[in-house]
């Protein structure tokens, strides 16, 4: 008897320690969800105007189909204006870092002489804090005035955002407008949006779902490394009554 008891202890430990391994190798390889890398202007693909490039989804937020759809679109819309419209999603920027100052950036970087700026439009979305900013060339603020611009980015992207984080749908209504600004036809305007009474924000920000994922992955784990040798040692037990 004592036998059996000594070696369903040592069948414990070595269960305990091969699910401690278990959980230390869970965290190093990152099967627990870890925070998205930030992403800085210069770790961007590099752009330059006339090149067709209309659409970077980094934050991984565009289905395909739309994706194909919004960059058919601004393709158009170059072919018969001559005017450029990007649109960048990213989905955690570095430290200190904010759209505006990105968007900026990012707009520099890809067309650093006033020639180079002059008709293109460049429309940003950081979907961590679902902030949002645009930067456009002199040749489009003839046509599509700051004030404008600053509502596409305030109000068109920000309204479907606000309800439900309608990434595709936002994007798709800034390029309808912006498409109809920028060949001259009236301006839609923005969204009609309905106040809605909310007790809290329905927002759920990357960070507390990588949290989330994370805390459930630990307790599970701890779980097991608790019952498995409870388990075990009951089932010998009754073996060996």
């Amino acid at each position: 008897m004592k036998q059996l008891l000594h070696q369903l202890n040592n069948r414990r430990k070595s269960l305990q320690h091969l699910i401690l391994q278990l959980l230390f190798i869970l965290l190093v390889s990152g099967l627990i969800a870890a925070p998205a890398e930030a992403i800085g202007v210069y770790q961007m693909p590099n752009v330059r105007a006339g090149e067709p490039t209309w659409v970077i989804d980094k934050a991984e937020v565009l289905s395909r189909l739309n994706e194909g759809r919004l960059s058919n679109t601004l393709d158009d819309l170059a072919k018969k204006t001559g005017k450029e419209v990007r649109m960048v999603t990213v989905h955690r920027l570095d430290y200190g870092e904010t759209t505006e100052t990105f968007t900026k950036a990012l707009f520099e970087k890809w067309f650093p002489t006033p020639q180079a700026q002059a008709n293109q439009t460049l429309l940003v979305v950081d979907t961590l804090t679902n902030g949002t900013a645009i930067q456009t060339g002199d040749a489009i603020k003839s046509l599509m005035p700051d004030d404008t611009a600053k509502s596409v980015a305030t109000e068109t992207v920000v309204a479907p955002i606000r309800d439900g984080n309608k990434y595709n749908q936002a994007l798709a209504d800034a390029s309808t407008r912006l498409v109809a600004v920028l060949s001259g036809k009236p301006d839609p305007g923005p969204p009609v949006v309905e106040e809605k009474v909310q007790v809290a924000s329905t927002f759920t920000k990357a960070e507390e779902a990588d949290t989330k994922n994370s805390t459930i992955w630990v307790v599970a784990i701890l779980i097991i490394a608790t019952v498995v040798p409870m388990a075990t040692y009951f089932f010998y037990q009754g073996f060996s009554g």
